[in-house]
């Protein structure tokens, strides 16, 4: 119990454990095509916080602008070089995800946000498929982070109404 206090009283909060904005437990969420990877991630990452979200799939709040609108870019993965094999065929990538989004409050107010997400990535040629299999998950892991990183950004209660 002393050491719940002491870790309490000292600021001490478990990761991912804060409270989403009250402005933002509504939020409509859209992007440029009908369901990407970022934005299907990020509308289930905000509904652990209990966020009521709004997005293309319910026209009967389609027209609701009282609600602050996320708008997310479609995301950009690039692979740079990292290391070659003896034999000159890639050893190691470096993986850089890029994502953009805007931020609309109802009084109008635009508000462009970007950030670079990178992973390094181990190639093997001989294991093609189990390769493929763990680009995939790295990708996935990446989207995960990218919507964290966003809904961390709305809960810094840094926006105007």
């Amino acid at each position: 119990m002393v050491a719940a206090l002491l870790t309490s009283g000292c600021g001490f909060k478990l990761r991912n454990d804060f409270q989403l904005d009250p402005r933002f437990q509504k939020v409509r969420v859209l992007n440029a095509s009908q369901k990407t990877p970022l934005t299907e991630t990020l509308i289930k990452r905000l509904d652990i916080y209990s966020a009521d979200v709004i997005n293309r799939s319910n026209p009967k709040q389609h027209h609701e602008f009282s609600v602050p609108t996320l708008f997310v870019m479609p995301e950009r993965l690039e692979r740079k070089l990292l290391s070659l094999f003896p034999t000159g065929q890639v050893a190691e990538y470096e993986l850089l995800y890029y994502c953009q989004y805007q931020l609309q409050m109802p009084n109008g107010d635009i508000q462009d946000y970007s950030f670079e997400l990178t992973r390094e990535y181990q190639d093997d040629p001989d294991q093609v498929l189990a390769k493929s299999r763990e680009l995939n998950l790295i990708l996935s892991e990446m989207r995960r982070q990218a919507a964290d990183r966003i809904i961390r950004q709305l809960s810094k209660n840094k926006y105007q109404n």
